[in-house]
């Protein structure tokens, strides 16, 4: 009988990783357990060209190889996890067996205190449904648009609000848009860009509280100020979708906790992957985060695909220097590295550079793309892995992580032939992965050789 992997997430880091699980030479049955209903899809453009209207939902879908040959389980949520029976559950209480599996769940949209997410005005925005909900409520309404939150979500959506030629509201709580990512000074052109270009910016504020009305909600602000919106999207980030690992016996405080293959702490033949996934990455001080980026999913699905097949004690250490994007009002901020570590910042040939220790730990550009390129090996070269430390430490500023319970030995998955892991000690190619293009997709993608809906029958 063939062995099973059963991949938890259908979006990117699901779909590269059930890709490089076949580029390997794994050659038994590979199930993907979807919570959406779609297939996988770029989640960049549901700020962007889905709110618009500029690209239809379809235009969204990812591409993936015709060799993937998957069972595609739409619409079907893990439910339940129990690692020592190798055993996952869906809905109708069907129990799917394994012999390796790769978590990829993501995150969901954070919640937010007092707000009446209850009121279908109001709206989060993390899925392609998400994005097609608040468009139509854009075009249904007349009145102001409020987006909570002055991350890059919400900044993206204000953008294209604005776009769309409908009044927008920015209610923020800190005193500057993306300030805390991308450093003062370009955080102060994007805030004066959305100023320009009619944004109602309230930043520094708190929400009092909300009141309904038929014609809109109020939204009172701790300044005193008051916005009457016909459409509200909360965008006060993410919290990772772990909810269906309670009980399980993993390490599930903010994240899956792995050691610094993705290999998960306390459980056998499990790996993790993208957003949802917590490790040590030993390129930057070792301490335990997660890094929500595009291409984190799609570098750390590979990996994590690698480590799984080749087995903990052959496994290579995940240790990427993480890359991001944002474009608004045509402009365009990238950055590369862990700017969040930063106690400093210094100019590095036009770029802003984060320094941590005495060290170069990110960058950050607007309009710079050929820099970024050019300072990106820097991070590299200044931050070295060190091959002598233990895969798995235990970061003496986590004090809220639980000491790493006993690692369970790992058997190696067997594949004819198996391809050796790659450690991500080299920099790739920033102006081909530092985002996706940005034209309007068709795609040639493969069609999924089985799906099926709400664990009901199969439809080829």
């Amino acid at each position: 009988m063939s062995e099973r992997i059963v991949v938890v997430g259908g979006g990117l880091g699901g779909v590269r990783s059930a890709e490089r699980l076949r580029e390997m030479g794994f050659d038994g049955q590979i199930t993907i357990l979807s919570a959406e209903r779609h297939l996988p899809y770029h989640r960049p453009c549901l700020s962007k060209q889905i709110i618009t209207g500029e690209w239809h939902p379809d235009d969204s879908l990812l591409s993936f190889s015709g060799d993937l040959d998957a069972e595609w389980r739409l619409n079907s949520p893990a439910l339940h996890l129990d690692p020592k029976k190798q055993s996952v559950w869906v809905p109708g209480g069907e129990e799917i067996k394994y012999d390796g599996m790769i978590i990829a769940t993501g995150v969901d949209a954070r919640a937010m205190g007092g707000a009446p997410r209850h009121d279908p005005r109001v709206h989060v925005l993390r899925t392609l449904d998400d994005a097609v909900a608040i468009r139509k409520n854009i075009r249904q309404s007349q009145g102001l648009v409020a987006v909570i939150g002055g991350g890059f979500i919400g900044c993206e959506l204000a953008c294209s609000v604005r776009h769309m030629g409908r009044d927008v509201a920015l209610i923020v709580r800190s005193p500057a848009l993306l300030g805390g990512v991308v450093g003062d000074e370009i955080g102060k052109k994007i805030t004066e860009a959305h100023i320009h270009h009619g944004v109602r910016l309230a930043t520094g504020v708190g929400i009092k509280h909300w009141v309904r009305q038929p014609g809109g909600i109020g939204i009172h602000l701790s300044d005193g100020q008051v916005f009457f919106a016909s459409c509200v999207v909360l965008a006060v980030g993410a919290a990772p979708a772990v909810d269906w690992l309670r009980g399980s016996g993993l390490d599930i405080s903010d994240g899956v906790l792995c050691d610094a293959t993705n290999h998960v702490v306390g459980a056998e033949n499990i790996v993790a992957c993208g957003d949802v996934a917590r490790w040590p990455n030993m390129r930057f001080n070792g301490a335990v985060r997660r890094v929500e980026h595009w291409l984190n999913a799609v570098e750390g699905g590979r990996i994590a695909a690698e480590n799984l097949l080749v087995g903990r004690n052959h496994a290579k250490t995940y240790t990427p220097v993480p890359r991001f994007w944002t474009e608004q009002y045509g402009m365009r901020v990238q950055g590369a590295g862990l700017p969040v570590l930063g106690t400093d910042t210094t100019d590095v040939n036009g770029l802003t550079g984060f320094i941590a220790n005495g060290k170069l730990v990110g960058i950050v550009g607007l309009e710079s793309p050929g820099k970024i390129i050019t300072e990106t090996p820097e991070l590299f070269r200044q931050n070295q892995v060190d091959t002598n430390v233990s895969v798995w430490t235990q970061p003496a500023e986590e004090t809220k992580v639980a000491a790493a319970p006993e690692v369970l030995p790992t058997s190696q998955i067997q594949v004819p032939e198996p391809v050796a892991a790659h450690a991500s000690s080299v920099p790739p190619s920033v102006s081909s992965s530092m985002s996706p293009p940005l034209q309007r997709r068709r795609h040639s993608r493969s069609r999924p050789e089985m799906v099926r809906v709400g664990g009901g029958r199969a439809r080829p």
